[in-house]
């Protein structure tokens, strides 16, 4: 089966430094053995980090028994619909990579939603922290 993103083509990897996905594929993909709906694909900033922090999802800290580093600013992630929305709603919503990101979001979040905070990555990540 492949997997589609919201524009309704292949899902894209979304990173592999760190490796990203709910499976660590570098691909966000959403099936139904991911109960969280790890299927937003985002360039995450320093304040959507802090924010995530805040509301008990930390991000910034190494947990190497879930092979997770502990995400920088500029990092691609795949990060919960949910998760995403609420940052959203708070006024932190990272950028979103819309071709990287998994169709299952829509059951969350409106394509077009997802479309006003859609971002091009830059060469350097880095940039938008």
């Amino acid at each position: 089966m492949s997997e589609r993103n919201v524009l309704g083509e292949q899902l894209q990897e979304c990173g592999t430094d760190p490796v990203t996905g709910y499976y660590r594929t570098g691909r966000c993909i959403a099936d139904e053995g991911d109960l969280g709906n790890h299927s937003v694909c985002t360039v995450v900033t320093a304040e959507f980090l802090e924010h995530q922090q805040r509301v008990g999802n930390d991000l910034v800290t190494p947990r190497p028994e879930w092979l997770f580093p502990g995400l920088r600013p500029g990092d691609r992630w795949c990060v919960v619909a949910v998760r995403w929305l609420q940052a959203l709603e708070d006024g932190v919503a990272a950028p979103v990579v819309l071709a990287c990101t998994h169709e299952r979001a829509l059951e969350v979040v409106p394509l077009e939603v997802l479309r006003e905070h859609a971002v091009d990555v830059p060469d350097d990540p880095g940039t938008l922290a």
